[in-house]
């Protein structure tokens, strides 16, 4: 029992790393791809990088779903978008007060709110289905062709890092497929040792994916909204946990929600649903009032996160 229990740790020790190795190494070759075939650097920030941020939840949620059961998928997208709201933007708001553009309330949290509310619709009947997953992912490519569209159009100018438009890099293409692997390794030894530990302990599938699974695909969101914090980007740890949110429900449970049907407990309805999309007004209400989240509201949305997984405990 407790060399199993040994080699369970290890292995969500190490899964943990390399879905953080992974997400960096793929956040840079897909930057650099992207500007090298020319695209604009913010267009960059609010696709690319958005959605490969999500990569680890993406993994784990359909390794979790096709190797375990469904539930560690629902968990791990459900926990970990509270973990973004709750212990990322809690974090990073305790290090330094987050200010809010104008831009990001206007354009990604809208969508952030309507994903949050389009879930709890579709899964009311206890089930997301394949037509479901669909409309997540309509839903996707009409918020990804809106930010492009926008970005498009604003009136600002954007400047360029000097190497867009270089060509295509052997490095580059290098960090991308490494950064896959790394996402792929990271999130079976995750899925499995989370698995392993949590169940030999007594707690449920749900649990686990809400919980130690949630967390760890969550880090490379805690890291870069903490470092951003900290070096004064305060907008970009906003913007991460919003495009995160959002790719979270309308990417990877349209995903997972296509290759297998996901089946919703009633506890689940009864509370972690409710819990996500009242913790999504809470934080809405923050950035509104006066563009910004302070120490204070970081330590409440901390706070708010650390009763979250306590009423979760058995």
């Amino acid at each position: 029992m407790l060399s199993g229990t040994s080699g369970a740790v290890v292995l969500l020790a190490v899964g943990a790393i390399a879905l953080y190795a992974g997400a960096e190494l793929l956040v840079a070759g897909a930057g650099r791809l992207a500007l090298g075939i020319g695209l604009r650097a913010a267009t960059v920030g609010v696709t690319v990088i958005a959605f490969a941020t999500t990569a680890p939840e993406l993994f784990v949620a359909t390794i979790g779903a096709l190797d375990v059961s469904t539930d560690v998928g629902l968990g791990a997208v459900l926990g970990s978008n509270v973990a973004n709201i709750g212990l990322v933007l809690g974090a990073a708001a305790l290090v330094k007060p987050l200010s809010v553009t104008e831009r990001v309330m206007r354009r990604h949290v809208p969508f952030m709110v309507f994903a949050a509310v389009l879930l709890v619709v579709l899964g009311a009947d206890g089930v997301i289905g394949r037509l479901e997953g669909v409309i997540f992912l309509l839903v996707l490519a009409g918020f990804t062709a809106y930010l492009v569209y926008s970005v498009g159009t604003d009136s600002a100018p954007i400047t360029d890092e000097p190497a867009g438009g270089e060509g295509i890099r052997s490095r580059d293409v290098a960090l991308v497929l490494g950064g896959l692997l790394a996402l792929v390794l990271g999130s079976r030894w995750l899925v499995v040792g989370g698995t392993d530990l949590l169940s030999a302990l007594g707690f449920s599938e749900l649990f686990i994916g809400l919980t130690v699974l949630a967390l760890g695909t969550s880090l490379p969101e805690l890291a870069a909204s903490v470092v951003g914090a900290a070096r004064g980007e305060t907008a970009f740890a906003i913007g991460n946990v919003v495009g995160s949110n959002i790719y979270n429900v309308l990417a990877v449970l349209g995903i997972v929600a296509i290759i297998t049907p996901i089946s919703i407990a009633p506890e689940t309805l009864r509370f972690e649903f409710p819990f996500l999309l009242v913790f999504t007004l809470v934080l809405v209400a923050m950035m509104g009032y006066g563009r910004r989240l302070s120490r204070i509201d970081g330590a409440i949305l901390l706070a708010g996160y650390g009763v979250f997984v306590f009423l979760l405990l058995p």
